[in-house]
């Protein structure tokens, strides 16, 4: 799922990672391959953030997902695996 920028700040608040931003080179590519969300890349690879839903919920609500691991220390290339889902839930219209 494509985030807003104001989505993309309330989850960085919540998960240590960075965005990659939508007009980065590898968007293109990541998008072809994994479909149109918004990346973001971690200490353990590359993650997207999946809605959750949730009944009666005031907010929306968004879990984690991994789609790729670091190849090596040197973080400079990824290997995609199998989606894994984590429990790592953030609320994606929290006040930052």
């Amino acid at each position: 799922m494509k985030l807003t920028e104001a989505r993309i700040d309330s989850a960085l608040h919540q998960i240590e990672a960075q965005a990659i931003p939508e007009n980065h080179p590898a968007t293109v590519q990541l998008g072809e391959l994994f479909g149109d969300h918004t990346f973001f890349l971690d200490a353990g690879g590359l993650t997207i953030i999946e809605p959750v839903k949730t009944d009666g919920a005031a907010e929306a609500m968004g879990r984690v997902v991994k789609l790729a691991r670091w190849g090596d220390e040197t973080r400079r290339n990824l290997s995609p695996h199998e989606p894994e889902y984590t429990d790592i839930v953030v609320a994606l219209d929290k006040a930052a």
